[in-house]
């Protein structure tokens, strides 16, 4: 009994060995050994709402898990504590808004990090009101007051959009607050307007019950990019196939996403329960116009030329000094043209 145990042990030994080699070679025979996973930290552009529920949307899907990448997702906090995340490398990759993460290149803030792909072809900033307040063109903001996170790039941007839009910006009041704080300043009629993100558009009729009027910056600043997905240059040299495939899989969840708004706030909804999925679906599809680039180039798409006029109307608005080159801000390799 003893001797048929040992023989039954050594066959079950045996067959172990041999399915653990199978599991480390190449079942195929060409002696290849499988790719380790390779594991990132990616954080989010603001939080957990709808403009980023992409990056779930890659790692549900398992896209980032077919090209051999596991993704730690964490919600971001604005450009200065996402840009600080990679300058420590406590994260390899972000999202963020470009033309403001442009401005503090430009005055040398931070420059240790590459735009590879473009979450939003136009930027997303906007003055927003309810109709209750009469405003319904850039001009009705003259004498009254805007509130706006300070030194955002909203406010930053501001006096350039003013001059295009053809009002004056000292006649507009500008009210410092935080963020979140925005939508309930305007529901309470505090402020006549918000300086914030298209995107808040359900969330602030939600907020006000009223009917929201949208000024977007983009109608007179064409140029400027929305959010874009970022990397380190030193990862970009240490390990490019790392990021080409990272960028891949995420922006196949961003294509994904605007293809399937209620799926993808769905899957949101599971990350974030406390965010409604009625104002995920309603950002989704805010964003969507926004997504793909024109001219059938592909998503995430960026052009160097655009991002030249960008620098150069950051330099003429007094916001940057000059000096500023397009590929000091951003890769144009990982998102071809065609």
């Amino acid at each position: 009994m003893i001797r048929r145990s040992r023989v039954l042990a050594a066959a079950l030994l045996a067959a172990a060995m041999a399915v653990s080699s199978g599991c480390s070679g190449d079942s195929a025979g060409d002696g290849k050994e499988s790719k380790e996973v390779d594991k990132v930290t990616y954080v989010t552009a603001f939080g957990a709402v709808g403009r980023d529920a992409f990056a779930w949307v890659a790692k549900e899907k398992g896209y980032f898990a077919e090209v051999g990448i596991e993704v730690d997702v964490k919600e971001g906090a604005g450009n200065v504590p996402n840009l600080t995340a990679l300058k420590s490398n406590q994260a390899q990759f972000a999202s963020l808004d470009f033309t403001g993460a442009v401005i503090q290149a430009g005055k040398g803030e931070f420059t240790e990090w590459r735009a590879v792909a473009a979450v939003h072809q136009q930027t997303l900033v906007a003055v927003m009101t309810t109709k209750d307040t009469n405003i319904s063109t850039p001009k009705g903001l003259e004498g009254k007051t805007m509130a706006t996170a300070a030194g955002s790039v909203t406010e930053l941007l501001f006096p350039a959009y003013a001059q295009l839009a053809g009002f004056d910006a000292k006649k507009v009041k500008i009210q410092g607050a935080q963020t979140t704080a925005l939508n309930g300043l305007m529901a309470a009629r505090k402020v006549d307007a918000l300086g914030t993100f298209l995107l808040s558009q359900t969330a602030l009729a939600t907020a006000s019950k009223k009917e929201v009027v949208v000024l977007p910056y983009s109608d007179f600043l064409r140029d400027l990019f929305g959010n874009a997905i970022i990397a380190t240059p030193a990862m970009i040299e240490k390990d490019p196939d790392l990021v080409r495939r990272f960028t891949g899989a995420l922006l196949k969840g961003l294509q994904y996403t605007i293809d399937h708004p209620d799926e993808a706030a769905a899957i949101l909804n599971k990350v974030k329960p406390t965010y409604a999925l009625a104002s995920g679906v309603g950002e989704i599809k805010a964003m969507t116009p926004y997504v793909p680039p024109a001219g059938g180039a592909p998503i995430g798409f960026m052009d160097s030329e655009r991002v030249a006029r960008t620098i150069e109307l950051m330099q003429t608005s007094g916001l940057i000094p000059s000096g500023l080159a397009p590929d000091k801000v951003a890769d144009f390799s990982f998102v071809p043209k065609s």
